[in-house]
């Protein structure tokens, strides 16, 4: 018999829709059906685009190709680069977050002169977060900025070995969150040698024991985010194609819309998580922390009563693939209610897209 769980509207502020530059692997429209399809109702667009968004132009020119395409409510993050300080009171009021890249990333954006890193967090003197990419102990120097500069900031994809100085700097008062992927929650490096390069990601899967550690120190991560990165299988599999200037190989990520949710209410049945604390991290803190608006008469219905096994079947994603095929998923999303309106019911899109482009509540 199907028992019903309703959540609010999920939230997830780490997406890359690939829109504009890449809509070969993900546009606004596939990449927020696969969002509704899993049971996001908001989703925030990351910067590294081809072109960045770093500059009031790009930004105004991605506000300006979503509406009318999207079936949730999207906002956007902005570039964080020695060139782009001089917009950054320009654009605060359109954009939920300012994004650093500290770390070897997928575009154009990393950061790594000290200098530059000190002007950009300076500079940004929004409420709003500095999202940081930062691999491992470099996150230690975004702290460091934030405390000098008094900034709220935000750990993207964290690590293990990144926990214990994110709890130091939130309890000397530094106004500091973190999210956690699905793939850190769910893969570790031994699945690399199956998925070859669809285990490829910044930062990358990691031990068994890095895995649980997350696990054990779930309650100190404020919310979970996908870091949803989809790629062609063919960009994929290409060995000779660049995931950055300096690297050759796979490119990095993997998409994470469709399958958080079923992945997560798997881990709620085994006594991983509570269903209590799984609506904090994928409904409450996201909306908490980035000041996104309310959406009234919003929810979302999930049959908690069915387990499957994950494929690449059915999924509405451009790149029509998931690193988590074979892994066992629970609950199936009914229905989507955004402001009222039933958008998504039994598989299939009811009508019109009616997401909307959402602005910060400050």
């Amino acid at each position: 018999m199907s028992k019903l769980i309703k959540f609010p509207g999920l939230v997830d502020v780490h997406v890359h829709l690939r829109e504009p530059g890449a809509t070969q692997k993900e546009d606004f429209e596939t990449g927020t059906q696969a969002a509704v399809a899993g049971g996001y109702t908001q989703i925030l667009d990351m910067p590294n685009n081809t072109p960045p968004t770093t500059t009031p132009q790009t930004l105004e020119d991605k506000i300006k190709s979503a509406k009318g395409r999207i079936y949730c409510d999207l906002g956007f993050n902005f570039g964080a680069t020695a060139g782009s300080v001089q917009y950054f009171k320009e654009v605060e009021q359109k954009v939920f977050g300012l994004k650093i890249y500290m770390s070897q990333t997928t575009g154009p954006l990393l950061v790594n002169k000290i200098d530059d890193r000190d002007l950009i967090f300076k500079s940004w003197q929004s409420q709003l977060p500095i999202m940081v990419h930062a691999r491992d102990h470099i996150v230690e120097s975004a702290i460091y900025l934030a405390k000098k500069y008094n900034r709220k900031i935000h750990i993207c994809h964290v690590t293990a070995n990144q926990l214990s100085s994110i709890e130091k700097a939130k309890k000397e008062g530094l106004s500091i969150s973190s999210e956690v992927c699905p793939h850190h929650l769910f893969l570790t490096i031994d699945d690399v040698q199956r998925l070859g390069p669809l285990g490829i990601m910044k930062p990358p899967l990691l031990s068994k024991k890095d895995k649980q550690k997350l696990w054990q120190n779930i309650d100190k991560i404020d919310m979970i985010s996908t870091d949803h990165a989809p790629h062609t299988l063919a960009e994929k599999y290409d060995q000779t194609s660049p995931a950055s200037p300096s690297q050759g190989g796979p490119k990095f990520g993997v998409p994470g819309l469709e399958t958080t949710l079923p992945l997560m209410l798997t881990a709620v049945k085994e006594g991983l998580i509570t269903l209590e604390r799984l609506t904090e991290m994928l409904c409450t803190n996201p909306r908490k922390i980035f000041n996104l608006p309310n959406q009234q008469n919003t929810y979302v219905l999930v049959d908690e009563s069915p387990t499957y096994t994950i494929s690449n079947n059915g999924l509405f994603t451009k790149c029509a693939w998931t690193p988590f095929v074979g892994l066992e998923g629970r609950g199936k999303v009914q229905k989507v209610v955004l402001r009222g309106k039933t958008i998504f019911e039994n598989g299939k899109f009811t009508g019109k897209s009616r997401g909307q482009v959402i602005f910060p509540q400050i």
